[in-house]
Formats: C-alpha cells, structure tokens, sequence
C-alpha cells in the first residue's frame, strides 16, 4: 500500500524559504514520477512542480519558476519541494501526489496516490 506523507510546511514572512518534504512508503518508488500541487482557499488545485523518476526531467508551473524546485532521493524515496523567496501568493496547502508510470506530468488526473497536505503561509 502506498502512503505519502508531508512536512516541512509553517508559517513564514516575504521572501523567506521553506523545503517541503514528502516520504512515500510502499514498493517501487525509484520508478515512478512524483508531483507537488497545491490549493489555496476558494480555489482549484493547480500544478506546481513534477519530476520523472531519474529525476532528469522537471515540469514546473510558470508562476514559481525560478523560485522553487522539485528533487528527489531514491534511496530515501522521498521527494523535496524548495521554495524561496516566497510571496503571500504562494500560500496554500501543497500536496504530493504519485504516478503509475515514470514521465512526469502537469495535470492532476495522471496521479493516483495523494499526500493530505501540508499548509504553507506566507503573510508579514
């Protein structure tokens, strides 16, 4: 059974950085690709970043380009979100989510296992 689990959300001022983290459990992580999403209050979950499994192909929304990155750990099977210099729009929830297969991918439909969230804040 697979199970994503993330940390490293909180509360933060403008243009400070968080590095969310999501541990997954269950076989074969090193060969699927894994994404971040998030959603802020009133509003539909967007993509944000996504990543293959060698970790050679990122996908990342043009809103954080530039300011945030997605990596991965095989051998922790773990996926990072670093966020820098954060703005008051980037508050949310953000989630990491799995795929069946190993190309990654924007739209949230192609993901079949999902974390419950972490909230991240950004407010002075």
């Amino acid at each position: 059974q697979v199970r994503l689990v993330e940390s490293g959300g909180g509360l933060v001022q403008p243009g400070e950085s968080l590095r969310l983290s999501c541990a997954v459990s269950g076989p074969h992580f090193s060969t699927f690709a894994a994404g971040w999403f998030r959603q802020a209050p009133g509003k539909e979950r967007e993509f944000v970043a996504s990543i293959n499994w060698r970790g050679d192909r990122i996908l990342a929304d043009d809103a954080v380009k530039g300011r945030f990155t997605i990596s991965r750990d095989n051998a922790k099977s773990t996926v990072y979100l670093q966020m820098n210099t954060l703005k008051p729009e980037d508050t949310a929830i953000y989630s990491c989510a799995r795929r069946w297969y190993s190309d990654a991918s924007i739209m949230p439909g192609d993901y079949y296992s999902w974390g419950q969230g972490a909230q991240v804040t950004v407010s002075s």
